[in-house]
C-alpha cells in the first residue's frame, strides 16, 4: 500500500521485490541487511586479526563492546546462566545498533532502485517482527531447556485465574518489541527527510544527532528486554537467582 505525503515526494510502503524460485524477496531489506552483516563481520575480522596482550585501536573498542554486552546479559539473566546467551544478546544489540545508524549515516539515496529507496533495515516491519519472534523463540527455548515441562507452570502462577493474561503476554511481548523499534526508526527517518526537503541545511542536523542517540537507545532497549525475557523464562515467577 502506498501513501503519498502532501508536503514532499516521500512514500511509505513502496518496495522493490526480487522473484527467486517463486518467492518474493524484499530487495531493499535484503541489500541493507547484508550490508550491515558484512560491516559487522569486517570489523570483527579486523579487530581479531592480530590480537595483542595490551589491546589498542579497534581491538580495544571491540573488547569494550563485548564487556558491555556481557555485563548487560549478566545483569538481566543472572551470573549462573548468562554466558551461553551473550552471543545472542550481543548479536541483537550490534545488528540493531548498526542498522539504525546506517539509516542516518549511509547515503542510501545515492543508490537508485527500480522501486522505492534504500533505508535502515529496522525501519521495515518485517525485520523488526523477525527479530522479535527470534527473541520469543529464544526465551521459550531457555525456559523449556532449564525447567522442562515445569516451564509451563508459569502460566498458572501465582494463581490459575491469571492463565489468559499469562498466555496473552506471550503475544504482546513480540508485538511491543517489533512495533516500538519499527515506529521509532521509521518516524526518525521521516522527520529528517521532511526537514531536509523543507529546510535543507541547518535545521535537520540537530534532529539527525538526536536520531543517532535515540537509535542507540532503541538498540539497547531491545537487547535489554530480550535478556530480561530470557532471564524470566529460566527463573519462573517468584524465584530470584540474579547474582
Amino acid at each position: 500500500m502506498t501513501t503519498p505525503l502532501l508536503l514532499a515526494e516521500l512514500e511509505v510502503g513502496e518496495h522493490f521485490y526480487w522473484k527467486v524460485a517463486g518467492l518474493s524477496i524484499h530487495g531493499q531489506v535484503f541489500i541493507t541487511s547484508w550490508f550491515v552483516i558484512a560491516l559487522l563481520l569486517l570489523f570483527s575480522v579486523l579487530a581479531t586479526r592480530k590480537i595483542e596482550r595490551i589491546p589498542s585501536g579497534l581491538q580495544n573498542f571491540m573488547e569494550y563492546a563485548l564487556e558491555y554486552i556481557r555485563d548487560l546479559a549478566k545483569g538481566q539473566i543472572g551470573e549462573k546462566e548468562y554466558r551461553p546467551w551473550v552471543p545472542f544478546v550481543g548479536t541483537l544489540f550490534l545488528f540493531i545498533f548498526v542498522s539504525n545508524w546506517s539509516g542516518a549515516l549511509v547515503p542510501w539515496k545515492l543508490i537508485h532502485l527500480p522501486g522505492g529507496e534504500l533505508a535502515a533495515p529496522t525501519n521495515d516491519i518485517n525485520t523488526t517482527v523477525a527479530l522479535a519472534l527470534l527473541t520469543s523463540l529464544a526465551y521459550f527455548y531457555a525456559g523449556f531447556r532449564k525447567r522442562g515441562l515445569g516451564y509451563f507452570a508459569r502460566y498458572i502462577e501465582p494463581t490459575p485465574i491469571l492463565l489468559p493474561i499469562n498466555i496473552l503476554e506471550d503475544f504482546t511481548k513480540p508485538l511491543s518489541l517489533s512495533f516500538r523499534l519499527f515506529g521509532n526508526i521509521l518516524a526518525d527517518e521521516l522527520v529528517v527527510a521532511v526537514l531536509v526537503l523543507l529546510v535543507p541545511l541547518f535545521v535537520p542536523l540537530p534532529v539527525m544527532v538526536l536520531g543517532l542517540f535515540t537509535s542507540a537507545i532503541q538498540a539497547l532497549i531491545f537487547a535489554t528486554l530480550a535478556a530480561v525475557y530470557i532471564g524470566e523464562a529460566m527463573e519462573g515467577h517468584g524465584e530470584e537467582e540474579h547474582g
